[in-house]
């Protein structure tokens, strides 16, 4: 297992799925990038995943975005006929941060620690950031003559503001983690030692809440940043027969008139 770039495993509703490459800071090779997209896909589908929880092995770093090492190869390849370095945007990124942001049911990123360029925009491509006191997110891209990738775009102008998110890309730097909490970049900031446990506790408590809910909640939330009000009236009206067909509204509906704690199946 140790080979295995990418961990996934699913225990209590709960996927978990850790980027395993800490001698190299977790940073997303192809093979990574590859196994990480298709884990997403994964969650995504499986109707006994109830939430997803996305971290990094070791205790140095998240994610460092792409692996600049295999990245120089790449450019030299294309230099000599072969295939955009930069295609790994459209086949390996674009799928990855769709699932995660997009998936009818929460997301969790634990950041362990420094996410950078694509992997700071995959923590935000999550639901929730509980993020390491320890840790700390650097966009990355213009340092290395890039622009934004990974979704970082649309996710980060949504989190901090269209002039912050402006100034945090073409000027990267280090957000550590209290200005994280306090720019919106982090849900929560935890101390290196209780991250991993506090984490797993807040993806199980997810996982045992009203799925069909929780997605609705994701796909208004998506739809409505983009439209006005009428068509955010009109989805909202769609999403909530949506919910209100559901099972877990029946039971919670039950269980309010008995004065009982809800269990949600998930459905």
């Amino acid at each position: 297992m140790a080979d295995t770039p990418v961990l996934y495993r699913l225990a209590d509703g709960v996927a978990s799925i850790v980027i395993n490459r800490p001698e190299a800071m977790n940073a997303l090779d192809t093979e990574t990038k590859v196994a990480l997209r298709d884990a997403a896909a994964r969650a995504a589908a499986d109707p006994d995943v109830r939430a997803v929880l996305l971290t990094g092995a070791g205790d140095r770093a998240f994610c460092v975005g792409q692996d600049l090492k295999e990245h120089i190869q790449k450019l030299e390849e294309a230099r000599n006929g072969g295939k955009a370095a930069l295609s790994t945007v459209s086949e390996h990124y674009n799928p990855l941060v769709t699932s995660l942001a997009t998936m009818r049911k929460p997301v969790v990123a634990a950041v362990n620690g420094v996410a950078a360029g694509a992997g700071a925009a995959l923590a935000w491509a999550c639901d929730f950031r509980l993020v390491a006191e320890t840790a700390g997110f650097n966009t990355s891209f213009a340092g290395v003559a890039l622009t934004a990738d990974s979704g970082a775009s649309w996710t980060l102008p949504r989190l901090v503001g269209h002039a912050r998110a402006t100034e945090l890309l073409m000027f990267p730097r280090t957000v550590k983690a209290p200005e994280a909490l306090e720019l919106g970049l982090a849900t929560r900031v935890l101390s290196a030692a209780e991250l991993a446990d506090q984490a797993r506790e807040f993806a199980v408590r997810l996982a045992e809440g009203p799925t069909v809910a929780y997605g609705a909640i994701k796909e208004s939330l998506a739809y409505g940043a983009g439209r006005g009000l009428v068509a955010a009236l009109e989805k909202e009206d769609e999403l909530q027969t949506l919910a209100g067909a559901s099972e877990d509204h029946a039971i919670a509906v039950e269980a309010f008139l008995k004065k009982e704690t809800p269990r949600f199946l998930g459905r």
